[in-house]
């Protein structure tokens, strides 16, 4: 199957499952520079679609990168986004993470960040990496666990 074909394929089923769930709204899928299957989908009503703390899209995710996966034959990496939502979390984690890092920088105090889940700690973690000044770590167990930023050689 070519990759037109595939992705037409794989958008098809995507807006199979939109009507199933009566979602009203538009699906794009796309190729990333690393290979990755992009599917970006838009909403009258995302609300639902994505529930609390993104809770509801990450099962929708889960969902459509099964059926990615079954199409493909392998371990796609797939993202799916429903009106942005995740691009926009993910620049307010990175903007949290920034004046977090900038306080205990200043102050020289240590600083936890609400629960959050892997992929959200994740996102803090890569944006704090370069960072000279502060170290970030995991802490908790669970769905309690979240990021401690601490001031470097304290």
């Amino acid at each position: 199957m070519t990759d037109h074909a595939l992705f037409a394929s794989i958008e098809r089923d995507i807006r199979l499952l939109c009507e199933k769930l009566e979602i009203d709204g538009h699906v794009n899928v796309s190729e990333a520079v690393d290979g990755s299957v992009i599917i970006k989908a838009t909403a009258s009503d995302p609300h639902a679609l994505i529930g609390e703390r993104g809770q509801t899209l990450a099962e929708l995710e889960y969902l459509i990168k099964r059926i990615v996966r079954k199409k493909t034959g392998g371990m796609t990496q797939v993202s799916f986004d429903i009106n942005e939502y995740k691009e926009s979390k993910e620049a307010s984690l990175r903007e949290m993470a920034r004046e977090a890092a900038n306080d205990v920088a200043l102050f020289k105090q240590p600083k936890e960040l609400p629960p959050m889940t892997p992929a959200e700690r994740r996102i803090v973690h890569m944006e704090l990496a370069q960072r000279e000044d502060v170290v970030s770590e995991s802490a908790g167990e669970g769905e309690g666990r979240r990021v401690v930023i601490r001031p470097r050689g304290i």
